[in-house]
């Protein structure tokens, strides 16, 4: 039995990282014979529940140098984990956990991880240490590459595949036409549903001005209905519930926490998806949902630009002037869009094959 032992921001209540972590365990599960997987998490028995996995507390220093003992193989899962703008100390808290496993003789690979930004000089030069000793090096995007190329990194050593989230399967939409229905929300015949997926942890004013305004207009000039959709719970309802506020009566907002196919489901019964959460904006692209990018970070832009298409604006130049113009035209150009999302949807798909391919390897050595 060959052991496998995951890293990630895993048991958190974000739907954006389960996500990864279904697609990674269900890949590596389907893919790969003969092996047993391990994940940290911070809510081991619920992690161990969901995904059919063994468990362990990834705040536990005792149970996670147990766990890098009996491992074969370290994964540092899927999602942005290598970077220090959420937090300074997080990155630390990843590559000692992959420095450790070197320590031990362990075989430790990155698994199609957004990398970046890395503003400290320190970060740039540990992360650069780490990763030189690495197994296996694959990244979503070509601006992670560019940045390990960066920081010393050996650009030849570097594969570059997708967000592993791309490989959860659509789902019926009945699903989500229940729970929107359970949680109160009436469709009325002939208007439109475009969701709004959130993210502002300490909201910029003028932003949420400009997006209310935007909601206010898509009610008046569009005939539309408004959801919405919180992926990362915690972070996302309190700025959910300043909209609700400001427009009180006017949108429909998402007020539980579900799985991963529950939320695609949810996601694939809106005729447009406004997105600031990146997970959101591939779920859209799942489930064949046309969707407008805002962008705060630079994983937002790379996505877009691989499925073909551009992020609107950031967060911070957003205004319902421009954000009217682009949903005219993605309505207007809402199925054309849509084929060549899916043709780069699959294309990408079959870049994540190299992930098994690089374990396989790494299980036959």
């Amino acid at each position: 039995m060959y052991k496998i032992l995951i890293s990630g921001y895993y048991g958190f209540n974000n739907i954006g990282d389960e996500s990864i972590l279904k697609a990674v365990v269900d890949n590596l599960q389907g893919k790969l014979d003969g092996i047993e997987v391990t994940v940290l998490s911070q809510n081991p028995a619920s992690t161990a529940e969901k995904y059919s996995v063994r468990s362990a507390n990834r705040k536990s220093i005792g149970a996670i140098i147990s766990e890098i003992k009996r491992c074969d193989l370290l994964i540092s899962g899927g999602g942005s984990l290598l970077q220090d703008v959420t937090s300074r100390r997080s990155i630390i808290y990843y590559l000692s956990i992959m420095r450790m496993a070197l320590f031990m003789g362990k075989k430790v690979m990155v698994y199609s991880q957004g990398i970046g930004p890395i503003n400290s000089e320190y970060n740039r030069n540990l992360t650069a240490r780490v990763l030189r000793k690495a197994d296996g090096v694959v990244v979503r995007d070509d601006s992670s590459k560019k940045l390990l190329s960066e920081i010393g990194i050996n650009p030849s050593s570097i594969v570059v595949t997708a967000d592993p989230v791309l490989r959860v399967k659509p789902v019926a939409r009945s699903i989500g036409r229940q729970i929107l229905v359970s949680e109160g929300f009436v469709k009325a015949s002939g208007k439109i549903t475009v969701g709004f997926a959130i993210r502002e942890r300490n909201w910029d004013e003028a932003f949420i001005g400009e997006l209310c305004v935007s909601m206010e207009r898509l009610i008046e000039e569009r005939n539309a209905q408004i959801v919405l959709i919180p992926f990362h719970f915690s972070e996302d309802m309190p700025v959910i519930e300043e909209i609700e506020r400001r427009l009180a009566g006017e949108v429909f907002a998402v007020k539980h926490k579900y799985l991963t196919e529950e939320m695609l489901s949810i996601i694939g019964n809106m005729d447009v998806l406004v997105g600031v959460r990146l997970h959101a904006l591939i779920y859209a692209a799942i489930m064949d949902v046309s969707m407008i990018a805002v962008s705060y970070d630079p994983k937002i832009n790379s996505f877009m630009h691989s499925i073909g298409m551009k992020a609107m604006c950031s967060i911070y130049d957003f205004t319902s002037e421009f954000f009217m113009e682009e949903f005219s035209k993605v309505m207007a150009n809402g199925e054309k869009t849509r084929e060549t999302v899916q043709l780069r949807v699959k294309e990408l798909i079959k870049k994540l094959e190299s992930n098994e391919e690089i374990i396989k390897k790494l299980m036959e050595e």
